[in-house]
This record gives C-alpha cells, sequence and structure tokens, in this order.
C-alpha cells in the first residue's frame, strides 16, 4: 500500500509541475490578442513555444518568445528535420535593426560558420514576423509541416549582433542545451543532449588533451626533475622519468594543439584570440625544449649552466603558460563546476607536494653541505693539504 501512495503522490507532483510550466507561459497576452492553445516554458534561456496546429492542412502557427533580450541580441527558434542539433536546422530569426524594429526571416543552417544569412528553409514558411513588446522578443510564423510529421527535434539560440549581423553564440551551458523535441499533436517536450554533436564532442577532447598534457604532465615533470635528483639513489633513473614525462606531455599536446586547429579552421567566425596565441606559443617553446635537449652540453662544459638556465627558464614558462590557458579553456567551454574544481584540486596536491618536496631538498642539501665542511675542517685538523717541505 505504501509503494502505491508513493507512486501515486510522485505522479501528483509531476503533474503539478508540468501544471506550472503551462501556466506560466499560457498567462502570458499577446499584443495583438493571438490566442494558442497550446505551449510549453523550454527548459533554458528563458524562452516560451506558443502553437496552433492545424491537423486539416498539417500546418501550425508558431509564437516563439525570448524574454529580456537586449536591443543587441538576434534570437532564433528552429526545427532540425533530420538531426538534433544546429547543423541542418531550419531556423526562424529575429534580427534587431539599428531603428528598434525587429526583422523576422528564415536560414537554412548548412555549416557551423553560418552568419545565419536569410535563405528559404526545406518546407514552406507563409508568414512571419517579429517584434520587440516590453524587453521580449517574439517570432510567430506559419509552417507546413514536411510529409505530415508532428513531432521534431528543435533548437534555439541567441547571441550577439555584429556589425548589423548575427554573430557567433556563446558556448555557455544554456547555449549548448538549448535543444530538445516538440511534438505539436500531443503537446508534449523533452530535453535534447547537448548542442554541437561532433563539433563539441572535438571540443572536449582538446580540452582534456591540452589539460593533461600542459596542465598536468608537464607540471610533475617539473617536480620530477626538481625534487628526485637530490636523492643519489635516484640517478640516472630522475633523468628518464622526467624525459618520459615531458615527452609525453608534449605529445599529447601538440595533438591537442592539432585538434584545436581543426577546430578554428571549422568554426569560423568564432575566435578567442588569447587563448589561441598561448597555444601557439605553448607549441613553440614546448619544440624548442626538444631541439634543446639535443644539443644539451655534457656536465662539464663551460656552456652547461646557461644552457640550465634556459631550459628551467622555458620549462617554468611553459608550465605557467600551460596552466593559464586550461583556465581560459575552461572558462570557454564552460562544462559543470566539477571539471573546474576536479582541476583545482590536482593543481593544489601537486603545490602542497612541491612545498614539501622543496622543504626537504633544502634540508638534504644544507646537511650534505653541513657534513662536506666538517669532513673538510677534519682533514686540515689532522695536517691534510698541509706541506712537510722546508722552506727555501
Amino acid at each position: 500500500m505504501g509503494k502505491v501512495l508513493n507512486l501515486l503522490f510522485c505522479i501528483l507532483i509531476s503533474n503539478s509541475i508540468i501544471a506550472l510550466a503551462q501556466q506560466d507561459c499560457s498567462s502570458y497576452n499577446f499584443r495583438n490578442n493571438e490566442i494558442y492553445t497550446t505551449c510549453v516554458s523550454l527548459p533554458v534561456q528563458n524562452s516560451n513555444l506558443h502553437w496552433n496546429y492545424h491537423p486539416e492542412n498539417s500546418t501550425v502557427d508558431v509564437a516563439y518568445r525570448h524574454a529580456g533580450v537586449s536591443t543587441s541580441t538576434w534570437v532564433a527558434w528552429a526545427l532540425n528535420l533530420n538531426g538534433s542539433g544546429m547543423l541542418g536546422a531550419q531556423a526562424l530569426v529575429a534580427l534587431p535593426n539599428a531603428n528598434g524594429s525587429v526583422q523576422g526571416y528564415t536560414s537554412a543552417v548548412t555549416g557551423y560558420a553560418t552568419g545565419l544569412q536569410q535563405s528559404p528553409l526545406s518546407f514552406d514558411v507563409p508568414t512571419i514576423r517579429a517584434e520587440r513588446v516590453n524587453g521580449d522578443v517574439l517570432i510567430y510564423a506559419t509552417l507546413v509541416l514536411p510529409s505530415g510529421r508532428t513531432g521534431f527535434n528543435q533548437v534555439w539560440q541567441s547571441g550577439p549582433v555584429t556589425n548589423g549581423a548575427p554573430g557567433a553564440h556563446p558556448l555557455g551551458s544554456e547555449n549548448r542545451n538549448s535543444l530538445g523535441t516538440v511534438d505539436f499533436i500531443t503537446g508534449q517536450t523533452g530535453a535534447g543532449g547537448a548542442v554541437g554533436g561532433s563539433l563539441l564532442h572535438r571540443r572536449n577532447t582538446h580540452g582534456v588533451l591540452n589539460a593533461v598534457s600542459w596542465g598536468i604532465l608537464m607540471p610533475i615533470g617539473a617536480m620530477v626533475a626538481r625534487y628526485l635528483k637530490v636523492f643519489k639513489v635516484a640517478h640516472p633513473a630522475w633523468f628518464y622519468i622526467h624525459i618520459t614525462c615531458q615527452a609525453t606531455a608534449y605529445a599529447v599536446g601538440v595533438a591537442g594543439w592539432g585538434t584545436g586547429l581543426k577546430l578554428g579552421s571549422d568554426s569560423e567566425g568564432i575566435k578567442y584570440t588569447s587563448h589561441r596565441n598561448i597555444g601557439i606559443t605553448l607549441f613553440a617553446l614546448g619544440t624548442l625544449q626538444v631541439f634543446a635537449l639535443l644539443l644539451r652540453p655534457k656536465p662539464d662544459n663551460k656552456y652547461r649552466k646557461y644552457w640550465n638556465i634556459y631550459h628551467g627558464g622555458v620549462g617554468y614558462t611553459v608550465i605557467t603558460l600551460g596552466i593559464i590557458n586550461v583556465f581560459k579553456g575552461l572558462d570557454i567551454l564552460d562544462p559543470e563546476k566539477k571539471w573546474k574544481h576536479a582541476y583545482i584540486g590536482v593543481l593544489i596536491s601537486l603545490g602542497a607536494i612541491a612545498v614539501l618536496l622543496e622543504a626537504f631538498t633544502w634540508f638534504i642539501v644544507l646537511s650534505r653541505k653541513k657534513e662536506e665542511k666538517q669532513v673538510t675542517g677534519a682533514h686540515g685538523a689532522n695536517g691534510y693539504g698541509h706541506s712537510d717541505a722546508p722552506a727555501a
């Protein structure tokens, strides 16, 4: 009996939530007294979709409403007939004009570098218009649904207006999750995954590769070189461990750098200048370190100390820039907070280990110097180093 009551309670709560969502969008009063029989509040970006479906001719009158939009922001809502994201979306766009009006038009998205240029869709749109009302942007349109279908994937977006044209939208979590499904007969909607498909997957791959290489392996390799070589038993193992860490970091970093170049070429119009420039600098300095290893002088060479200064300076520069660029990448991708917190945790752990090893290293070095001084003093007291030859 208790399980049945729990089930009924869950159903009641679910229906209440749906009813509240319906009430939130159904209470809106359109300026021209338009009435829509169905509406849904979309899960992100403060947007709502209203519609009337006409089964006799397979058309639907839609009103997409995006609340709280600035006068320098475009908005769009789209159906995707064959996919689930931006690529292939058949979009209704609202673009603000300099005189304060809003232009409504259609745009078929054929690539990630789209500028949302005006173009016909794969299905008919007999009417479309857009307006701004009290800070809300609304797009009204009549759609002739293709092939008698009523269920589709939907996408909605917003972004800045640049020089009078739609600019690239942000890549924050709300933008990436602005997709789902809609059925114009049943009124059911569903949330989708993240917008971007394979492009988002490549962005994530790029981020993981570079975080692991420049942001984790490089610092570990530097710590190995600085602290392990103090222990006599670690010779020459510390050197090979250091080389293995840095070579692996460089190889993984090059792969991450390559995916970044590909992402840049596939995302025309989307630029992250500082992140890109730091990435190029990291690749150049990392490559320079590889070639410098081949020119490393022998330990007794008079130029070895200068090589050591150069090698250490460039190495620490790479580590610093790598960590900075990882955080820039996290800001761009805007993943769940736990990923940024996890990376910060890794850095704190490495920092704490470095502090302990630094203190222990100085303890060993000072102890050895003290022992050497005592040994040297003892030898002097026993007559070592003094000449017994008579004066000339």
